[in-house]
């Protein structure tokens, strides 16, 4: 894959290595977002399959990117709305207890918490043992030994979203179906640049905010929800979800019935006119590219800063534990990482400060002379 920046609108002389924050619009995307609102403009273009069409094409697309059937993906605003879809209907047994990790998104662990506030249950946290060289081995290794019979669900990100820790999920999800666990994955850091297969990870709920790495619109989101789930009770009533929702004139032939699958978990107003489109569209482009070129093109342009971290005397994990899109950078305990952001920033190169990290994540829009750009405003 060559640098695929000539699709983006960013500037030349910025250096956005920031898709971990949002990524950039694509002009595919914008254009189809313009088109949406276009239609508005005349609401009789608009017919009552329409309601249904587009979202059609996105839970194909992200079917095939996470290897799902069309029917269990839904259709969401965020990860938390998702998260709550999902653990509410994860029933409790006496003594049982939720794993999460260090550090994890907001989102998965304060839904994780209202689970275990609402059913007198103990949230566990397996911690990351930052005084260790090879962190990631060890952090995955307990993780492991931490899910037990006792443990109802372990949720927690494909890659950890502070520090770029690529977790085992082929290893925890037999773990977990060994014990009778379920797994709920927060993608959102991973899924559009590194290959996600629910089926291969045995995973029973997988959340992704679509607006980084899905390069989708703000305030979407898309989720693979397992077949055990498909009698849960979802979070709205929304009409679009019953069997009877494409006959305008019947809605008030009020049905009991949802659609198959995870289609009850939708949010409503799902068919967005603007954003099921944009959403789709950068679907479309991400199958185009393929996730394993995407995950290579960060290997190989992220390389100059792993050596140039491995000469500075950081610590990081083998490529075992490291994803190539996103990486932390450990700050040193004496330094200011909001005035080092801002001196980052002051050069043109955008960056994320997340606990004690610098983050840094890289897409195809990325080149040389960014990394490059990186590399110069650090030594300064």
């Amino acid at each position: 894959m060559i640098c695929q920046k000539h699709l983006f609108q960013l500037p030349e002389e910025i250096h956005y290595l920031n898709n971990a924050y949002m990524s950039p619009l694509l002009k595919s995307v914008e254009e189809k977002g313009i088109e949406g609102m276009q239609r508005k403009r005349n609401p009789i273009s608009i017919k009552p399959v329409d309601f249904f069409t587009d979202v059609k094409g996105v839970r194909q697309k992200f079917g095939t990117l996470v290897n799902c059937d069309p029917s269990q993906v839904a259709v969401m605003p965020s990860v938390s709305y998702g998260m709550n879809s999902v653990i509410r209907n994860i029933p409790y047994r006496r003594g049982q207890h939720a794993l999460t990790v260090s550090e994890e998104f907001p989102s998965c662990y304060y839904t994780a918490e209202r689970w275990c506030s609402d059913n007198g249950a103990e949230l566990r946290v397996v911690a990351r043992k930052d005084d260790l060289p090879q962190k990631g081995r060890d952090w995955n290794e307990r993780i492991l030994e931490a899910i037990s019979s006792d443990t109802a669900f372990v949720v927690m990100a494909s890659v950890h979203w502070m520090n770029g820790t690529k977790f085992d999920l082929e290893s925890i999800g037999d773990r977990c179906r060994e014990v009778g666990a379920k797994l709920i994955v927060d993608g959102s850091q991973s899924v559009g640049a590194l290959p996600m297969d629910v089926k291969k990870y045995k995973i029973d709920a997988l959340i992704c905010a679509a607006y980084k790495w899905l390069m989708g619109p703000y305030s979407t989101a898309l989720s693979f929800i397992h077949e055990d789930f498909n009698e849960g009770i979802p979070l709205e009533e929304s009409w679009m979800t019953r069997i009877n929702a494409e006959r305008f004139d019947r809605l008030t032939q009020y049905v009991d019935a949802y659609k198959p699958g995870a289609t009850r978990f939708d949010v409503g107003q799902s068919s967005n006119f603007i954003s099921m489109p944009m959403l789709d569209e950068a679907l479309r482009q991400i199958l185009d590219w393929g996730v394993e070129e995407i995950q290579e093109y960060g290997r190989k342009l992220g390389e100059p800063l792993i050596d140039y971290f491995l000469h500075k005397g950081a610590t990081l994990d083998d490529e075992a534990y490291r994803a190539h899109h996103l990486m932390g950078l450990q700050l040193l305990a004496d330094t200011n990482g909001e005035a080092l952001l801002a001196e980052l920033q002051s050069r043109n190169v955008y960056v994320s400060l997340r606990g004690n990290n610098i983050r840094i994540s890289i897409n195809v829009f990325n080149n040389e002379s960014d990394v490059g750009e990186l590399i110069a405003a650090m030594d300064k």
